[in-house]
């Protein structure tokens, strides 16, 4: 295996597939990444076996063939410290790897490309073909909703949801939910979910870089797969049963708020200061034309905040995590937000003013 490259052309590949790769791994080789030549192209393999992403890059000079993988690693950064227009020789020799560049030359460990795991590839039973930036706005809509390391395992990644004409994703870590909705070219009949794994809504998210690019899904029956012009991203999906969202939708609310989102936001962000640092607990107290915001701690320490919203009804005191309204404002795009209440007691329903395809769901905290 022998071929030249710039620098550039491999750094950003190279950078999104050894993001995958697990930096503490029980298989040596799965701290390497896998490298591909064939014809003038050159593919590159990272895996934690969860995950599987593979980069493709148009070698401009003709190569000599072969595959071997490498610390991943090791080659990111030897890629960062060169200078930006230097062109990489990059060849095998007696199972070492070469890489030169200018007067630098680097001598990698490798081992043999027969023992890089594949991910299985199932039967695809569905098919779409969407718009990159719209997918992008789904996952960043909804994926700070997911939990990180809940013991409901299911709950630590995205549900996707395909019905006939619509994609939606949802989110939800137990005490609040994100939820969104795009229209996309699906000929599918039936309501078909998977679990994504959280690793993989993330690694996915990173590689919607081109707005007016379209990207690939194919959902099969334990992976989902992606692929655009220069990746392919595989991904198991989580076994499990996600709870079901719409029975978590409050219904019924009849307090309906109006206010100024970026309004909210700040005042919203000057409580927090002064609130509990571990329950991140503040109140809120709602009255004809104005929202009171009020926070305090065990040391003594209060803020209070006043909010001129749109609404007339009738008094109410509820208490929320002010990190979950404050990650909901930070999502959202509009001047104007709705706030559906019912009782102290029951979750608080957030959506744009003018727009349904999100909606994002707060259970209320007792102070």
């Amino acid at each position: 295996m022998h071929f030249t490259i710039q620098r550039e052309a491999l750094l950003k590949p190279l950078q999104l597939v050894a993001g995958v790769v697990e930096r503490r791994q029980t298989l040596p080789v799965l701290s390497n990444v896998l490298l591909v030549v064939q014809g003038q192209q050159l593919s590159l393999t990272g895996t934690d076996l969860e995950v599987e992403l593979v980069g493709r890059v148009q070698l401009e000079e003709p190569a000599e063939p072969g595959e071997i993988t490498v610390p991943a690693r090791k080659l990111m950064d030897i890629c960062k410290s060169l200078p930006s227009d230097v062109l990489i020789d990059i060849k095998l020799d007696e199972q070492k790897l070469v890489v030169k560049a200018g007067r630098s030359r680097f001598t990698l460990s490798t081992l043999p490309a027969n023992d890089f795991p594949t991910v299985e590839e199932g039967p695809g039973s569905l098919t779409c073909s969407l718009e990159q930036s719209r997918l992008r706005r789904l996952i960043e809509r909804t994926s700070f909703a997911m939990a990180q390391q809940d013991v409901r395992y299911y709950l630590n990644g995205m549900l996707l949801e395909v019905s006939p004409g619509i994609l939606r994703a949802v989110a939800t870590d137990g005490h609040r939910l994100a939820m969104c909705s795009m229209k996309a070219d699906i000929a599918h009949t039936d309501r078909h979910q998977v679990i994504v794994p959280r690793k993989g809504i993330l690694e996915l998210a990173r590689l919607l870089t081109e707005p007016d690019g379209t990207v690939s899904i194919v959902l099969g029956q334990h992976h989902i797969r992606a692929t655009t012009g220069e990746f392919t991203f595989t991904s198991k999906l989580v076994d499990g049963k996600f709870p079901d969202y719409e029975r978590v939708l409050p219904k019924g609310g009849d307090k309906l708020v109006l206010g100024d989102r970026q309004a909210l936001r700040e005042a919203f962000s000057r409580t927090a200061i002064l609130s509990n640092e571990k329950y991140r607990g503040i109140r809120l107290q709602l009255a004809n034309g104005q929202l009171k915001i009020q926070a305090n701690n065990p040391e003594q320490e209060e803020a209070e905040e006043e909010v001129g919203v749109d609404y007339n009804g009738g008094s109410l005191e509820i208490g929320f995590n002010v990190s979950y309204l404050l990650d909901v404002l930070g999502v959202m795009t509009t001047e104007q937000v709705r706030l559906i209440l019912s009782d102290s007691n029951s979750s608080a329903l957030l959506q744009e003013s003018d727009n349904d395809d999100s909606a994002y769901v707060v259970m209320p905290m007792r102070l």
